[in-house]
């Protein structure tokens, strides 16, 4: 092959570009679309997809030198992994890296929705010093913590919320009591969760049987006041109707979301003209340290990859046993 190339669907960070550099030309997209990505697949060696980069089997048909996929997180739902998985292309990712991050995304959140932080500024800079007599603070001592999805990220939240004396709950079918139980962390079932936490935040992986987890019948049985947030997936929020629904009746008293589906999302959508619903732009969780340090893992995984090794972090290992 005579021009190897590798893409990224976003621009990468320079550690990554450093490490990358030796195995071929580093194209980066205007865009996530086919029509833009085709035309490099030809001679494409490694593909880094970031956002909301996905990779269809078409794509992969088209791309026959092709040796290395990687993502900037955990999720990949977007990636046709079964076909990658049939061609032995591995696929990196960086599990755990940013996990902290998340959490702390989380807590931000929390804390800047139940001290009002935005109305207090919006208000006092607008001479209203009445507001104080008119706005109530929330709190997080003694509220109760509802966590979805208690991997990586749920649990290091739970450890930044035990100080707090807050309660925490969480929901997860594929932990168990033992990983729960020295965290201090009640594990129930999700109705149960809903109707009970103050706070809600979501941290689950999507998968096929969990699209729209959040719905319409979920957030009716809500104890009335709770905050919600997604720092996960937008898949996993059955549709933007039924949080701006909670929101406006006063079953929620805050949104909080950094992800949509699709992406970017429908601006014109009542729910973001809400003072108490606050968004991000899938970015509330990333910081300086943490995204270089998920860029520098994918880049070192593909690296190894194109030198014939074995990648540290990769979702279908059994792509190096097979004949």
């Amino acid at each position: 092959m005579s021009h190897p190339t590798i893409v990224a669907t976003a621009p990468l960070k320079p550690v990554a570009c450093e490490i990358l550099a030796p195995f071929g030309e580093l194209v980066v997209m205007p865009d996530y679309s086919m029509e833009t990505l085709f035309p490099y697949l030809e001679h494409v060696v490694a593909l880094a997809l970031r956002g909301d980069g996905y990779f269809p089997e078409a794509a992969l048909a088209a791309s026959p030198n092709l040796k290395v996929l990687g993502r900037t997180g955990v999720g990949y739902n977007k990636v046709c992994l079964e076909a990658a998985t049939r061609r032995k292309i591995p696929l990196v990712f960086t599990p755990g890296i940013g996990a902290r991050a998340v959490a702390e995304g989380a807590m931000a959140w929390m804390l800047a929705l139940s001290k009002n932080i935005l109305r207090w500024d919006y208000e006092t800079k607008a001479g209203n010093w009445n507001c104080r007599e008119e706005i109530q603070n929330d709190g997080l001592e003694g509220a109760t913590l509802g966590i979805i999805g208690f991997g990586r990220i749920g649990q290091q939240l739970a450890r930044m919320a035990a100080p707090c004396d807050m309660t925490i709950l969480a929901y997860d079918p594929l932990i168990s009591r033992e990983v729960a139980q020295p965290l201090g962390v009640e594990l129930v079932e999700l109705d149960d969760l809903m109707s009970r936490s103050d706070f809600i935040s979501v941290h689950a992986a999507v998968t096929e049987e969990n699209h729209g987890l959040i719905n319409r019948e979920r957030l009716a049985c809500v104890k009335r006041g709770a905050y919600f947030l997604n720092l996960a997936r937008g898949l996993l929020v059955d549709s933007l109707d039924d949080l701006h629904e909670a929101l406006t009746d006063g079953r929620l008293a805050g949104v909080a979301l950094d992800v949509f589906e699709p992406e970017p999302p429908d601006f014109s959508h009542p729910l973001f003209r809400e003072p108490n619903c606050l968004t991000a732009p899938h970015t509330i969780a990333g910081s300086k340290y943490s995204t270089n340090r998920i860029h520098q893992t994918m880049a070192e995984d593909m690296a190894a990859v194109l030198r014939g090794e074995r990648p540290k972090f990769v979702v279908n290992p059994e792509v190096f046993d097979l004949p």
